[in-house]
């Protein structure tokens, strides 16, 4: 059975609008983190849950489009669909930021003057596998897993639970399921409250720590997603764009509980947000009505875009980074014009490049790897 074959399900058109505020909130919190000393006054302290709320969609909308679709499709074509989709992109977002990388030049990043050109290339074309690269190659200095393109580091972990899906757990009983969600999501408990840091950000880093930590941060959304598309029976929600939106919006901008005295409530808190307050804003997402054809446009366009604005914007924030940090102690107003002009600037990015870059190749490999 080929891909054509099988078509596709109407989208759950307002989940996909909540993709797309997520990823608005993920590039502001990207351009207020260096303005911040540390996560404890970062303007939009909570930006990186958005990642979180990315695996649960993601766990949803894949158990809603193919659960019940495993007596025509194989393992090999569901592995070549979600290649189709998540995969144009990775190659873009890893390009361009070869391309920019000598141009980001900052004292915090003391290794771009010691790169070869040689060595960029090899990292580049590994970051096209999304494989890993080690620490002894890194060229940027961050420890980065993908050093061109940093926020390629939850696409690793979206591609291992898609594969853990497709090999075998999308076969677990929704009671089987619903325990290993609940075995997960104590762990991610316990590690959010008792994890130094005080919070669950991390995954980035070819380690044992955080291998660790992208590995929690990724099997209990996933999965709890999956379980909701299985077991809810979603209603009629009036308004409900607007309240979901408003929810991920509270949530992600939320300022950091507890301080640094008490890491562990801010910890608690983001628990709290991924284990209970996530599936339920999905769940209202999905049992929603678009009331007009200017919402149903509207959470259109920002599904779309959400993907694309993901994965290209950190290679303008690069850009970024480097000039705050080659203007020591400049204040987040001093600051704010060029935040706009990052925001604008990635907005573009994102839209062209899904029009020029990503609808086309994905239209032509659907036909070559039928």
């Amino acid at each position: 059975m080929n891909n054509n074959q099988l078509g596709t399900k109407p989208h759950y058109r307002l989940l996909d609008g909540l993709r797309g505020v997520a990823a608005i909130i993920v590039v502001c919190f990207h351009l207020t983190e260096p303005l911040a000393s540390s996560h404890l006054d970062n303007i939009i302290n909570h930006g990186y849950l958005a990642v979180d709320f990315f695996f649960l969609l993601s766990g949803f909308v894949i158990g809603y489009a193919y659960d019940d679709r495993w007596g025509q499709l194989t393992i090999g074509s569901f592995l070549r669909r979600r290649f189709e989709r998540l995969q144009p992109l990775v190659v873009l977002g890893m390009t361009l930021g070869a391309i920019g990388f000598y141009y980001t030049d900052s004292t915090i990043w003391p290794l771009i003057h010691t790169v070869p050109v040689w060595k960029l290339l090899l990292v580049m074309l590994i970051g096209y596998t999304l494989l890993p690269i080690p620490l002894s190659m890194d060229i940027r200095g961050w420890q980065e897993m993908h050093p061109l393109n940093s926020v390629s580091w939850s696409l690793f972990f979206e591609y291992i639970v898609n594969i853990l899906y497709a090999l075998g757990l999308r076969k677990l009983s929704n009671k089987a399921l619903a325990c290993f969600v609940v075995l997960t999501g104590v762990v991610l408990l316990h590690f959010a409250v008792t994890n130094p840091n005080g919070d669950v950000t991390g995954g980035w880093t070819l380690n044992a720590e955080h291998m660790r930590i992208g590995i929690i941060r990724t099997l209990f959304p996933f999965f709890a997603g999956l379980l909701l598309s299985r077991i809810s029976r979603p209603v009629s929600i009036s308004h409900a764009f607007f309240w979901c939106s408003l929810l991920v919006v509270i949530v992600l901008l939320m300022p950091r509980i507890g301080g640094a005295d008490y890491r562990w409530m801010n910890g608690l808190y983001e628990a709290f947000c991924i284990i209970l307050v996530f599936p339920f804003i999905v769940y209202i997402g999905a049992s929603g009505v678009v009331h007009s054809q200017r919402e149903a446009k509207l959470c259109h366009f920002l599904g779309n875009l959400s993907y694309p604005l993901y994965t290209t914007h950190y290679v303008l924030v690069y850009f970024y980074v480097a000039w705050v940090s080659n203007h020591k102690g400049i204040t987040v107003w001093q600051a704010w014009p060029y935040a706009l002009l990052t925001f604008s600037g990635a907005i573009v990015l994102a839209y062209g490049s899904l029009r020029l870059y990503d609808e086309p190749v994905r239209a032509w490999l659907r036909k070559k790897l039928k």
